[in-house]
């Protein structure tokens, strides 16, 4: 696998984390790993609190020249300096989105196990689809994504495609010739320095 062929890390945040700790371990990760592209995605609705987390997160992103993109607050995007939006959705109403905002912000959609909504969001405009999850959840419920549809997109659609939820470094092997992107988040936070959990879960890809 060329460089050129190798797939990139999209960072996500974790759902919530401390103002005083986080932005040292967030530089941490990014100083020492190479990251195509960061998404916020807090489960705090609270605008303040998402708005003061942005305002964190876009410093440490930007001085690295890395876009920060923030999970469903479409209306945030402008006011806030963010380089664009992931709509967990499937893309729901991106077409419109796409039209109001312009060709420049990123328009990302979440299209979970269905090949059917990523061919939807990417004709709408998405500049990258989303898939996941890889591995069940500990409740066992839900669908999990066939390495199948990443092998078909990979050969017949040129929209970007993320592999996302439940990423081992296992999978990640697998996947790497058939997808452009790895949505790396929940499995690095728990870790004592997520920085180096997050070099080991991609050794592979280096």
């Amino acid at each position: 696998m060329t460089d050129a062929d190798t797939p990139q890390i999209y960072l996500i945040t974790p759902e919530q984390f401390s103002f005083d700790i986080f932005p040292n371990v967030l530089g941490r990760v990014l100083d020492v790993m190479d990251v195509a592209c960061l998404r916020l995605d807090l489960a705090s609705k609270d605008e303040k609190i998402v708005a003061r987390s942005a305002d964190l997160v876009r410093e440490i992103a930007h001085a690295r020249d890395i876009p920060l993109v923030i999970d469903t607050h479409v209306q945030l995007v402008e006011s806030l300096g963010l380089d664009g939006v992931h709509l967990p959705d499937g893309g729901h109403g991106l077409r419109k989105l796409r039209e109001t905002m312009g060709p420049d912000p990123i328009l990302g959609a979440g299209c979970g196990v269905s090949r059917h909504v990523g061919l939807s969001a990417g004709e709408a405009g998405a500049d990258y689809v989303s898939f996941g999850p890889l591995t069940a959840s500990a409740i066992g419920a839900g669908d999990v994504v066939e390495d199948a549809l990443f092998e078909w997109w990979s050969e017949m659609i040129e929209v970007p495609i993320v592999a996302e939820g439940g990423l081992t470094a296992d999978i990640i092997a697998r996947l790497a010739p058939i997808t452009d992107f790895f949505a790396i988040g929940p499995e690095i936070w728990g870790s004592d320095d997520p920085a180096q959990a997050l070099a080991a879960l991609t050794s592979v890809l280096r």
